[in-house]
């Protein structure tokens, strides 16, 4: 027993392995960097749940501790999607929230970036297609960037953040690269 207390005093409380300081900052100045140019220094982000066991969300909300603090990349949560320039979508979605889902993509201002996090969200997970469920996220409204993983670390949602800007970027006609 003392053994096993030894131990615990020893280690410590460790919920997950930090990322290296240096990973996180570089990340971080290359999402600043390219939200500066695409955004003019904001990216205003709504989270939807469509259905999720909330795992997505616990690590969506570690995004904004005093750790990964992503305020100071210029990227925020908003209430409502006429503010927001992206939508981050967790969980299957159910057929409760499908038609909730598309009425908060059409109040999304264009253009639009639809980033579906955690496995459930890319592919329907367990869930699939069934009664209850639409599955995956693309099968309602349309996504640009894929974040798979169950639930994806908060590095792996900055890594689909900074995709998504890239491919929204990439993929869209001039005219709708500027925010207006």
């Amino acid at each position: 027993m003392l053994r096993i207390l030894d131990r615990i005093f020893k280690t410590g409380m460790l919920t997950e392995k930090p990322p290296r300081d240096s990973e996180l900052e570089a990340l971080g100045v290359k999402l600043k960097r390219e939200i500066d140019r695409r955004f003019r220094g904001s990216l205003a982000i709504r989270q939807v749940d469509s259905g999720s066991c909330n795992a997505c969300e616990l690590e969506i909300h570690a995004l904004n501790n005093p750790y990964y603090d992503l305020e100071r990349f210029g990227i925020h949560f908003v209430a409502s999607p006429r503010h927001a320039d992206a939508l981050l979508v967790t969980g299957p979605v159910s057929r409760h929230m499908e038609t909730a889902l598309r009425r908060t993509w059409l109040a999304t201002p264009s253009p639009k970036i639809v980033i579906a996090a955690g496995t459930c969200a890319c592919d329907g997970g367990e869930f699939g297609i069934s009664y209850a469920s639409c599955g995956a996220v693309d099968n309602v409204i349309p996504v640009d960037v894929k974040i798979p993983g169950c639930p994806p670390t908060p590095m792996d949602l900055l890594k689909g953040i900074l995709a998504a800007l890239h491919h929204a970027v990439v993929e869209r006609p001039a005219t709708q690269r500027t925010r207006g």
